[in-house]
C-alpha cells in the first residue's frame, strides 16, 4: 500500500493538464451481453467533464442508453525499462515508466445545443490549436449530425512512475541506463525523472512529482 501512494497522482490540477496534453483516450461501455467494449477516441476535458464526439448511430452510443455506468482512461508511455537493467537473465524484471489517469463515471448524450457546440469546439480548438476553421454556432445544422458523449466523474485516479519509487542513487543509474539506451524518447524521459544533462553529465534539477 505505501508503494501504491507513491505512484498516486493527489494534484487534481495535475491530472487535468495532463488530459489536456494527451490526445487519445480510451471509454469503455457495457454491451447488450454484459461485455465491455473499448474504443479509443479523441477527447476533450473540460469544466470536469471529458467530452467527445461520435456519429449518430453506433455500438457505444447503444450502450450509454441502457447502462450509463462507463469508464475512461489515457496514459502515456514514458520509457520501456529492459530486464537486463536488473539482471541479464532475468525476464521479468522488465518495466515501463508512465504515468496515467482512470476514470469511473456516467456516460450522457448530449442534448442541448449550446453545449454540443461549446465542446465541438473545444475539441477543435484542442486538436486544432491554428486554426482555420469557423467556430460553430448552436443554430448550425450540423449541430445536429454528430453526438456528443460526455463523461461526468464519479471517481478519478492517476498514477505515475517516473522514478520517485526508488532512491536518488538508483534513480540516477537508471536515468544513466535510459540516455545510454538512446531511444527516442530517452531525453525526455530524464527530464521527466527530474535530471537535466549538463556535457554529458547528469545533474538532479528536482524532486520527480506529479
Amino acid at each position: 500500500m505505501q508503494l501504491l501512494g507513491r505512484l498516486e497522482i493527489r494534484s487534481a490540477e495535475k491530472m487535468a493538464r495532463f488530459l489536456d496534453e494527451e490526445h487519445v483516450g480510451r471509454i469503455a461501455t457495457v454491451d447488450a451481453d454484459g461485455y465491455p467494449q473499448v474504443i479509443p477516441m479523441n477527447f476533450a476535458y473540460a469544466r470536469g467533464s471529458i467530452y467527445m464526439h461520435s456519429h449518430t448511430k453506433g455500438e457505444k452510443l447503444d450502450n450509454i442508453r441502457r447502462n450509463p455506468k462507463v469508464g475512461f482512461e489515457v496514459d502515456r508511455e514514458l520509457e520501456f525499462l529492459p530486464s537486463y537493467f536488473e539482471d541479464p537473465k532475468d525476464a521479468s524484471l522488465a518495466d515501463t515508466l508512465y504515468v496515467s489517469v482512470v476514470i469511473k463515471g456516467t456516460g450522457t448524450l448530449v442534448a442541448g445545443r449550446g453545449e454540443k457546440a461549446a465542446a465541438l469546439n473545444g475539441l477543435m480548438e484542442k486538436y486544432q490549436p491554428e486554426g482555420g476553421y469557423e467556430p460553430l454556432a448552436p443554430g448550425m445544422g450540423v449541430i445536429d449530425h454528430v453526438e456528443v458523449i460526455r463523461v461526468d466523474p464519479i471517481s478519478m485516479r492517476g498514477k505515475y512512475k517516473i522514478g520517485q519509487h526508488v532512491g536518488k542513487e538508483d534513480r540516477a543509474r537508471l536515468a544513466r541506463q535510459i540516455l545510454d539506451r538512446g531511444t527516442a524518447t530517452a531525453a525526455g524521459t530524464v527530464e521527466a525523472m527530474g535530471f537535466s544533462v549538463e556535457g554529458g553529465r547528469l545533474v538532479m534539477a528536482e524532486e520527480p512529482s506529479w
